[in-house]
């Protein structure tokens, strides 16, 4: 790996950070991007309380100068503006507070990473698990991907997400994705189709009437993307295990396909997959479709990416389901504080930053670089290499 990243912080602690390693210097980073990518995670209908009361915005604490990277580790803070509710119960400071004002979790909730982590770590009160398992972690991740994000718009490679399911609710087959960018912010789902739209709201609203919460698919999309990136000669170093392996690490996500992975387990060979032409005056190799995703043999082919996730239902409930307590073992129903109903919009913000990580790495680990001129040269060189061939 040439570029990697760590989070630390719970949700409701003082705050969130995120140290980026393997970033050539000369990257321009405009905090305003970040906080825009971290605003749109915040969005999207069917969000819960949680989103009326954080403002995020990233702080910079090293790594930049004069707005661009210096090669060295690039390090960003979020506070959490909840923390003042929690300044008790979430103090990084001994000794533990009176019950009372420890808020601990002893009822796990089923489908959630509470009682899984609490035998894992011997602890009792869940809270020490559910605090970091929570997708409120994924802010880290989507300002790290914002810094991923500026060194491929260098490279000419574009990065958007789009809502293709909630609930019963499907989107259009294909959208424009210069249409896709063009989608205002505050859209309630990330999709074209108004009726499409006012169909996955209406499901939003059947699950809320159910004290329920609903499951839904989103697809990242990146333009502009070399052939070659990635390899078939190891596991682990083919692209789609590497997209797949990132944006099913998302809290909520149980499964990935690439292209249209799933739909081509019932297709004849011959329907699946794409034919390959060439287009003389641009001196490049075309395909008339694009069902693999972009990808062929854990490479990149020069097509657009397709990266699916499927969300389920989250694990948190109005209504909740039953439970055990971790201490006394009595029967008892789940742990609820608040929660959405659906993050469907935010699953695609992160899948964004997920995707764009581990294309930024692929990128340098292909065309190296210690200043963002020299992955450039290296780049152009590369896609003349292309032009020749």
């Amino acid at each position: 790996m040439k570029l990697r990243f760590l989070t630390a912080g719970e949700s409701h602690g003082p705050a969130l950070n995120v140290v980026v390693e393997g970033l050539p210097a000369g990257v321009p980073v405009d905090r305003g991007t970040i906080d825009r990518d971290l605003k749109r995670r915040m969005g999207g209908y069917g969000r819960g309380g949680r989103m009326k009361i954080e403002s995020d915005a990233a702080e910079i604490l090293g790594g930049v100068r004069f707005g661009l990277t210096l090669g060295s580790p690039v390090s960003l803070l979020i506070r959490n503006r909840d923390y003042a509710n929690w300044t008790v119960a979430m103090s990084p400071d001994g000794p533990p507070p009176e019950p009372a004002e420890r808020k601990a979790v002893t009822r796990p909730r089923p489908g959630h990473a509470d009682l899984a982590g609490a035998l894992k770590y011997g602890t009792h009160d869940a809270r020490d698990i559910l605090e970091r398992a929570s997708a409120r972690e994924t802010a880290s991740r989507v300002a790290a991907g914002a810094l991923a994000k500026a060194l491929l718009t260098c490279t000419g490679i574009e990065i958007t997400s789009r809502t293709l399911a909630v609930g019963k609710a499907q989107g259009p087959e294909d959208e424009d994705f210069d249409a896709l960018l063009a989608l205002p912010d505050d859209a309630a789902m990330r999709t074209t189709d108004a009726a499409a739209q006012a169909a996955m709201v209406a499901e939003v609203e059947r699950a809320k009437r159910l004290g329920d919460s609903i499951g839904g698919v989103f697809e990242v999309l990146a333009r502009g993307v070399p052939p070659g990136l990635g390899s078939h000669v190891h596991w682990d170093r083919r692209l789609d295990g590497r997209l797949g392996g990132a944006v099913l690490s998302i809290q909520a996500v149980k499964a990935v396909s690439v292209g249209e992975g799933i739909e081509g387990a019932e297709s004849l060979g011959s329907a699946l997959h794409d034919p390959i032409g060439y287009d003389a005056n641009r001196r490049a190799f075309t395909r008339s479709s694009n069902r693999a995703g972009g990808i062929e043999g854990g490479m990149s082919n020069g097509e657009v990416i397709h990266v699916r996730g499927y969300l389920k239902p989250l694990a948190t409930l109005p209504k909740p389901l039953g439970s055990v307590d971790l201490a006394d073992k009595s029967p008892f129903e789940a742990a609820f504080e608040r929660t959405d109903t659906i993050p469907i919009v935010a699953a695609g913000v992160v899948g964004e930053a997920m995707t764009a990580l581990i294309l930024a790495d692929e990128l340098l680990i292909k065309c190296g670089g210690d200043s963002l001129a020299e992955t450039l040269r290296n780049l152009a060189g590369y896609r003349e290499s292309i032009r020749e061939f």
